[in-house]
């Protein structure tokens, strides 16, 4: 369910109101989720809309950041995106916790910049490019379960947009962190990590227990 505000001059705030409150509407298996959808999905493709700067603190998008949150938390994910729980507005969530760190060893979290970093709740970003140097490392996520790949990103960019309190923010972010504003801001503009991949090197992430279990394995789309 998409509503483009660009191309009717003609919707009124109570149009507009109506159209985020249906969005946060307590129904059995629909957006937003309580899940994370995977690719296939027509929502995964779709251009996200903007949050009207009048909405930012409303009832609705608080619902939609909440649920956003407790999805964040259960797959303890270090991005996520409004549209991979079915709603595309452009809001996006980002962390990098000590326990993400855990999952590299130093040497790696030294390669790739790797910084610790509170949850943030970023809405409509906008993004500009510091350092045009890319930087090639392995890439995942929770809408492609199973699979990684290499992806080559920009090292530095600056971040403008508003959090949840509607206030205006502004910061700079090397390495880890801003390979992770540009996965999500791909996720917002309905682009996945499949699009700008080294296609050669798109691999199963459990190629080995597959064959050690002659093919007896169950891909969870679960918080395991």
């Amino acid at each position: 369910m998409t509503l483009n505000f660009n191309q009717s001059r003609f919707i009124s705030y109570k149009q507009v109101r109506t159209w985020y409150a249906n969005l946060v509407k307590p129904r059995k298996n629909e957006a937003p989720y309580r899940h994370i959808i995977q690719i296939g999905d027509p929502t995964l493709r779709a251009t996200s809309e903007k949050v009207p700067t009048h909405l930012i603190t409303s009832p609705e998008i608080k619902s939609v950041i909440d649920q956003m949150k407790l999805v964040f938390n259960k797959y303890k994910c270090v991005g996520l995106s409004a549209a991979q729980i079915g709603i595309p507005i452009q809001i996006f969530l980002m962390e990098f916790n000590k326990n993400h760190a855990k999952l590299f060893n130093k040497q790696e979290q030294k390669n790739m910049e790797m910084l610790h970093y509170p949850l943030k709740v970023v809405i409509n970003p906008e993004i500009k490019i510091l350092d045009y140097t890319k930087i090639i490392f392995p890439e995942a996520c929770e809408s492609i379960k199973g699979f990684y790949a290499d992806v080559a990103r920009y090292r530095s960019l600056n971040l403008k947009g508003f959090d949840e309190n509607g206030n205006n923010f502004s910061e700079n972010f090397n390495g880890w962190l801003a390979r992770i504003i540009q996965h999500e801001i791909d996720h917002l503009n309905g682009i996945t990590y499949t699009d700008v991949m080294d296609r050669k090197t798109f691999t199963c992430s459990c190629w080995n227990v597959i064959n050690e279990r002659g093919g007896r394995v169950e891909l969870p789309y679960g918080p395991q």
